[in-house]
């Protein structure tokens, strides 16, 4: 953590506020997973760059510190949040960092936030917790039956988050400096990337089949599918994933091997949580590509400057897809309801039934493939040259969202150190 170089600043997202006077600790509030850390680093920077002399605390979790710590940015410090209704609710698998809500509004009321930023959700819960740190000033989002702040936007869930967070921090007179997240890759994620690969072929391929909501979660067979045809054409691959991922994960790497020959099975490698978050950063940024449904390590894979592929429910691109497209295509679906009872499972009014399915099994695999193999070919992104192949073009045919048909796959484990299951929402 510390200072990082950022540009010039850029036109205000929103409605532009000044910057306050003698601001000295600004603290930000942001819960959830690592994805959600992600969506707010422009915001940091840009406060980072409004402010140069003051100290800037994140108030997040304990895996924002991990990830954090030893690497240059605008966060100073993390301090872990205790468990709060709306603000951190660790979700199975997620460590609970242990921390008493009393004890800890009292330690950060100790040290005197000039300026409170609210980057979490609608305000319903964060804001009330938010002031109750007795910063001397504050800024963000509000639902309409949220505790105002000194300074406010209306929260609407249609909008990018991280184009969200940087509008509340232009109300702290912090206009952009960035509008994509970027995370530094250092020299110790770069080594344990080094030993987890040795012996993979290049280029290389890391997919990522989990996502905290089962929802969002494209089948194994189709990432095995994806991954044995390009091993077949010589690269290697990585299937990741969280410890509570262990069956996902494995299932997908299976099933790849399954395919392939003999000769060919050993440049498909698993890591079923056993990278720590340095080695699994090394890793994403190892890759030529990444391969992921709409989670954290998509999102780190596209701040640590590498292409990928992403698997979207279509409300969820709006909200937290890749601003662009070049080294950054998605494939969504526009299927909301769940198969079997018809419960509406997407957007602001989506809500939870008993049924574990996948929204977005239908999302083609020659399109993903064919996205996949040209940004091996060439991560730059450029545009094509030409028609591409025969066999490309065959795996484009029948292109387009068809309305999902299948059940899906029931898959128990969750996500520890993932995006959340939706953005904070209204609710938080």
């Amino acid at each position: 953590m510390g200072q990082q170089d950022v540009g010039p600043p850029l036109p205000p997202i929103g409605p532009s506020g000044g910057r306050w006077p003698d601001v000295g600790r600004i603290g930000v509030l942001r819960g959830g997973g690592i994805g959600d850390l992600m969506f707010v680093m422009p915001a940091l920077a840009a406060l980072r760059a409004a402010y140069p002399e003051a100290e800037l605390v994140l108030l997040g979790t304990g895996a924002h510190r991990a990830l954090l710590a030893g690497r240059p940015g605008p966060v100073d410090r993390c301090l872990p949040l205790p468990r709060a209704h709306g603000v951190h609710e660790p979700t199975p698998g997620q460590p609970d960092d242990g921390v008493d809500q009393g004890e800890f509004l009292a330690s950060v009321s100790a040290i005197r936030l000039d300026l409170g930023v609210q980057l979490h959700g609608g305000g319903r819960w964060s804001n009330p917790f938010l002031l109750r740190t007795g910063a001397r000033h504050t800024v963000g989002p509000a639902t309409p039956d949220a505790e105002p702040l000194e300074r406010t936007i209306p929260y609407r869930y249609y909008q990018h988050e991280v184009l969200r967070h940087l509008e509340v921090v232009g109300l702290a007179g912090a206009p952009p400096v960035a509008v994509d997240p970027a995370l530094p890759v250092t020299d110790d994620d770069r080594g344990r990337a080094a030993a987890a690969l040795s012996g993979l072929a290049e280029p290389l391929l890391v997919v990522h089949p989990g996502a905290t909501d089962p929802r969002r979660r494209w089948p194994p067979p189709l990432f095995a599918e994806v991954v044995q045809r390009v091993v077949r054409e010589g690269a290697g691959a990585v299937v990741l994933g969280s410890s509570n991922e262990d069956e996902l994960v494995r299932a997908t790497a299976r099933l790849a091997r399954d395919q392939l020959p003999v000769g060919l099975r050993d440049q498909v490698r698993e890591f079923p949580g056993t990278l720590d978050l340095s080695g699994m950063v090394g890793v994403l940024a190892a890759a030529r590509v990444v391969l992921a449904n709409d989670s954290g390590p998509r999102h780190v894979a596209q701040a640590v400057g590498t292409a990928t592929v992403g698997i979207f429910q279509a409300c969820n691109v709006i909200n937290a897809a890749a601003l662009g497209r070049a080294r950054h295509p998605v494939h969504f679906t526009w299927f909301t309801r769940c198969p079997r009872c018809g419960v509406l499972g997407a957007g602001p009014e989506g809500a939870r039934c008993v049924h574990e399915y996948s929204m977005v099994a239908d999302v083609p695999v020659g399109e993903v493939l064919a996205d996949v193999r040209e940004l091996l070919r060439n991560p730059a992104g450029a545009a094509r040259n030409g028609a591409g192949s025969a066999a490309e073009g065959q795996d484009r045919a029948g292109t387009g969202c068809q309305r999902h048909s299948s059940s899906g796959a029931s898959w128990a484990a969750t996500v520890g150190a993932h995006r959340s299951s939706s953005p904070a929402g209204e609710n938080a």
